[in-house]
C-alpha cells in the first residue's frame, strides 16, 4: 500500500496547494506585478490615443473599455494584491507567529483572484466588447447602455471581493490570536497596525460594493429599477452606495503604505518612531472618518445644501 499523501507535492502542485504564508505572499506579489504590467499596457493604449487631438488609433468604444478595465486592474489587481502579499509575508514574522491563522483559506483567497481577472479580461473578447462605463460603473450607463459582458464584469467583481474579505478575516484572526507572548497591541509594529485597521475597512466596505454591483446586475438583466428613475429608482442612489465603498477604498490602498514608511524610516534613520501611539490613534481615526465623507465625490449631483455642508466640514476635519 502506497502512502503517497505524506509526500510533499512537487513542481507546480507545490504552489497550487501551498499553505505557507511566504509562498502565498510571493504569489500575490508576482500576480500583482503581472497585473501592473497588463494595466500599464492598457494605460499606454489610452495615452497613445490622447497623444494628439483628433487622433484615432482605436475605436472610441474600445478606448472606453481600456479606461474601465485599466482602472479595475490597477485598483483590484495591482495595488491591493501587492499589499496583501506584503501582509502575508510580513505580518506573521512581525508578530512572532508561525504562519497565518487560516492557511488553507489563505491559499483559496489567492487562487480565486487569477480566475476573477481571467473573467474580466475575457469579457473584452465578447461580442459587444468588455465593460465600457469606467471603473466606477455609474448607473444608468452601466445598467441601460452597457454591453452584454456586464454580467461577467459583476461576477469578476464579486470574486475579487470574496478574496479580499477572506484575506482580511485571516489578517484579523492572525493578529488577534497569534501574537508572541508579551507582544501587546501597543507593541506591534506600525505596519501590523495599519493592516489590522485596513482589514476591518475591507470587511466593512467590500459587501457594499457587492450590493451596488448586484443591483446593477438585476437592473440590467432582471427588470428591477433600483437606479432607473422611470421605474421609481434613483441614479444618485448608486453614487451614494458606490462612494460609501469608494472612499474607504482609497484608505485601504494608502494605509498599508503609511505602515511601510513607518517601518522603513525608523530602521534606516536608526531612531525609534516618534509618537507611536499617536500614529496608531491617527490611523484608526482616518479609517473611521473615511466613512463620513463619501459624498464629497458628489457635490455636483444636486444634493441639499445641508448635506453638502456636512460632507464639506467632515472632509475638512479629516
Amino acid at each position: 500500500m502506497h502512502d503517497d499523501h505524506h509526500h510533499k507535492p512537487r513542481g507546480i502542485m507545490r504552489w497550487v496547494l501551498t499553505t505557507n504564508h511566504k509562498d502565498i505572499g510571493s504569489m500575490y506579489l508576482i500576480f500583482s506585478f503581472t497585473m501592473f504590467l497588463l494595466g500599464g499596457a492598457m494605460a499606454m493604449v489610452i495615452r497613445a490615443e490622447l497623444f494628439q487631438p483628433g487622433l484615432q488609433l482605436v475605436e472610441p468604444n474600445f478606448f472606453n473599455q481600456m479606461t474601465t478595465v485599466h482602472g479595475l486592474i490597477m485598483v483590484f489587481g495591482a495595488v491591493m494584491p501587492a499589499f496583501t502579499g506584503l501582509a502575508n509575508w510580513m505580518v506573521p514574522m512581525m508578530i512572532g507567529a508561525p504562519d497565518m491563522a487560516l492557511p488553507r483559506m489563505n491559499n483559496w483567497s489567492f487562487w480565486i483572484l487569477p480566475f476573477a481577472f481571467l473573467l474580466l479580461i475575457g469579457s473584452l473578447f465578447m461580442e459587444g466588447g468588455g465593460p465600457n462605463f469606467g471603473w466606477t460603473f455609474y448607473a444608468p450607463l452601466s445598467t441601460t447602455y452597457s454591453p452584454d459582458s456586464t454580467g461577467l464584469f459583476v461576477f469578476a467583481l464579486h470574486i475579487m471581493g470574496i478574496s479580499s474579505i477572506m484575506g482580511a478575516i485571516n489578517v484579523i484572526v492572525t493578529i488577534t490570536n497569534m501574537r508572541a507572548p508579551g507582544m501587546t497591541y501597543m507593541k506591534m509594529p506600525l505596519f501590523v497596525w495599519t493592516w489590522l485597521i485596513t482589514a476591518f475597512l475591507l470587511i466593512a466596505v467590500m459587501p457594499v460594493l457587492a450590493g451596488a454591483a448586484t443591483m446593477v446586475l438585476t437592473d440590467k438583466y432582471f427588470g428591477t429599477s433600483f437606479f432607473d428613475a422611470a421605474g421609481g429608482g434613483d441614479p444618485v442612489l448608486f453614487q451614494h452606495i458606490f462612494w460609501f465603498f469608494g472612499h474607504p477604498e482609497v484608505y485601504i490602498m494608502i494605509l498599508p503604505s503609511f505602515g511601510i514608511i513607518s517601518a522603513i524610516v525608523p530602521a534606516f534613520s536608526r531612531k525609534r518612531l516618534f509618537g507611536y501611539s499617536s500614529m496608531v490613534y491617527a490611523t484608526a481615526s482616518i479609517a473611521g472618518l473615511s466613512f463620513l465623507v463619501w459624498a464629497h465625490h458628489m457635490f455636483t449631483t444636486g444634493m441639499p445644501v445641508f448635506a453638502e455642508l456636512f460632507f464639506m466640514f467632515c472632509t475638512m476635519l479629516s
